[in-house]
């Protein structure tokens, strides 16, 4: 069994203490603790809150989940029971999860989601708020997470109204430049950056000639995703986060402790795990027991040494 506080894999995270790396993404894991029932969260690094919005949302109609080669299709639609009722509900028990929890804050204006990211700052248990920036901007019909200006404009707003927690950026990997969408984060304040989220993908029912996911087009996520995902990793990390002492939370299609050790290499200071969960939700503790034994084999202090010493 690993130990659950071993030196080898303790992570800083821009100043929040993490026992390791593994990190639970936002959206698959309920709102605060629910894996607790099968996974022992004592033995993770953190925990990313469900995303929260203003207003409660009943996301969109099924099918919003679907099996695909290689890892998942998904368009939940951000459900989730509003702002007013997480506080209410479900923030109480962030301050009794043995992992640290992590907020995660969605909306589509820029209004909303300064709400909502200031709101998280001012709760207790909550020492980061990570904003997925892959909504719609109401006012100019652009993604937050595709266009840079529009990140900007974001930034500028949410950055000032967060001033206790660590402000992590979630960014999209459909938007032309991941690199230009990181600098512009970074620009704004982001004190971490998480990459990537899903990618924009489409399946269709050969026999009725409609799509598959009743939204249409839906998220592609798994282990499909994860050489892509490490490639980007390595960009951000090479052309802006290295320089600007930004450090990145990896994440896409990590299934064994070999995929968080590619992120890490690439530039990962952390590594989120969501697909996974729904394959075996056991599977993040082989993966801290397998980067113990690897950091350990490197000849290591620390995992820390590791990050960012691929050699190409």
């Amino acid at each position: 069994m690993a130990d659950s506080r071993n030196p080898l894999l303790a992570t800083n995270l821009c100043g929040v203490a993490l026992r390791n790396p593994v990190v639970l993404a936002a959206g698959t894991c309920g709102y605060v603790d629910e894996m607790s029932d099968v996974l022992d969260l004592s033995r993770l690094g953190a925990v990313v809150t469900k995303s929260i919005t203003v207003e409660p949302r009943e996301g969109n109609k099924p099918w919003r989940i679907l099996d695909a080669p290689a890892g998942m299709l998904n368009a939940i639609g951000l459900a989730n029971m509003g702002l007013d009722a997480f506080l209410r509900e479900q923030l109480p028990r962030a301050g009794r999860c043995p992992a640290v929890v992590i907020g995660s804050v969605a909306a589509n204006c820029i209004a909303d989601y300064v709400k909502v990211a200031a709101a998280f700052d001012s709760a207790e248990h909550l020492p980061a708020i990570e904003l997925n920036v892959s909504c719609p901007n109401t006012a100019d019909g652009l993604i937050f997470g595709d266009d840079p200006a529009s990140l900007r404009a974001l930034m500028a707003a949410v950055r000032p109204a967060v001033t206790r927690s660590k402000l992590i950026v979630k960014l999209s990997p459909n938007a032309s430049s991941i690199v230009k969408l990181a600098a512009a984060a970074v620009e704004g304040g982001a004190d971490v950056l998480t990459l990537i989220n899903t990618f924009t993908a489409l399946a269709i029912d050969v026999h009725t000639r409609r799509p598959r996911i009743a939204n249409g087009t839906a998220g592609y996520s798994g282990p499909g995703i994860h050489p892509i995902a490490v490639r980007m990793v390595h960009d951000v990390y090479r052309h802006v986060a290295k320089e600007a002492g930004v450090p990145i939370i990896g994440l896409g299609g990590v299934m064994r402790w070999e995929d968080a050790a590619e992120f890490i290499l690439a530039g990962a200071t952390a590594v989120g795990m969501g697909t996974a969960l729904f394959v075996d939700p056991r599977l993040p503790l082989k993966v801290v027991c397998g980067l113990e034994r690897w950091v350990a084999k490197q000849g290591c202090r620390n995992i820390s040494e590791l990050v960012g010493r691929v050699e190409m």
